[in-house]
């Protein structure tokens, strides 16, 4: 079964994406911040991480160049799902390794399973 790892700060998002790649087979596990979407990541490792950028305790860039930095990090492939436009994230992101952007408005929660389903070649 295919993992996705969704650290998103918003507990009715979180709960939204959560239930919606359930139902699609995923293996879906959460963390609620940065910090702990390292540790969730560590342990988990999912074959794939929809992250969040704005978070409390932790932002999502610094999360990713912590991940990044680990040796069970550098490979999964990450989408950054976010409401902060393009132009308004931090540069370090694509020097990161970032599949994909997604601002969370452009897109329903269906299409981006979709999208997460095209990325790892599933669709």
């Amino acid at each position: 079964m295919t993992k996705i790892a969704i650290i998103e700060d918003d507990p009715v998002i979180r709960q939204m994406y959560l239930m919606k790649f359930e139902a699609a087979g995923f293996t879906v596990e959460t963390a609620e911040n940065g910090k702990d979407g390292i540790g969730l990541v560590e342990k988990f490792l999912p074959d794939i991480i929809l992250l969040d950028l704005t978070m409390p305790v932790m932002n999502g860039d610094e999360a990713l160049a912590a991940i990044r930095a680990e040796s069970w990090g550098k490979e999964i492939p990450v989408l950054i799902l976010t409401n902060l436009g393009e132009e308004e994230a931090p540069k370090t992101l694509r020097s990161l390794g970032i599949l994909s952007y997604i601002v969370k408005a452009d897109l329903t929660p269906r299409q981006v399973v979709d999208r997460v389903k095209k990325a790892l070649g599933l669709s």
